[in-house]
């Protein structure tokens, strides 16, 4: 399975559009995404379809031959893209736990709402319990 890139890279209007679009549908071709978000803005479906597939050499799209078209899914979620948005805006985890802005972040959420800190907590246990795997094995 494709993984999207460790950076994120530089997208346009169209392919934020195109993006967003198949983080509703899931899974579209050219004519269904040009549908969605070429047809309202008077942009032609070639230009659609490259829109699509600089976002596949980009890395953020996978694609799948069906007959004589492409359909295109996202690899990222739209959740894990915005993460990902802020994560390298702030110059990534380590820069962020330097600064002390990790922390600030926690007391941020702790103060925000009484169970946020309990789902930053649990979020945290299974994505240890991920990284371990299935053989129970860690570092």
């Amino acid at each position: 399975m494709a993984t999207p890139p460790a950076t994120l890279p530089k997208l346009g209007d169209l392919e934020l559009a195109a993006l967003d679009c198949l983080w509703v549908v899931e899974e579209a071709d050219v004519q269904q995404v040009h549908a969605m978000v070429g047809g309202p803005r008077g942009i032609s479906v070639n230009t659609v379809g490259s829109a699509l597939e600089r976002l596949h050499k980009k890395g953020l799209l996978a694609r799948t031959k069906v007959s004589h078209a492409y359909r295109y899914r996202p690899l990222l979620s739209r959740e894990d893209y915005r993460a990902r948005c802020l994560l390298e805006a702030a110059g990534g985890v380590e820069e962020l736990a330097k600064r002390g802005t990790l922390a600030a972040f926690v007391d941020l959420v702790a103060d925000s709402d009484d169970g946020a800190l309990g789902e930053l907590e649990r979020l945290i246990r299974k994505k240890r319990r991920q990284a371990k795997g299935p053989k129970g094995g860690g570092s």
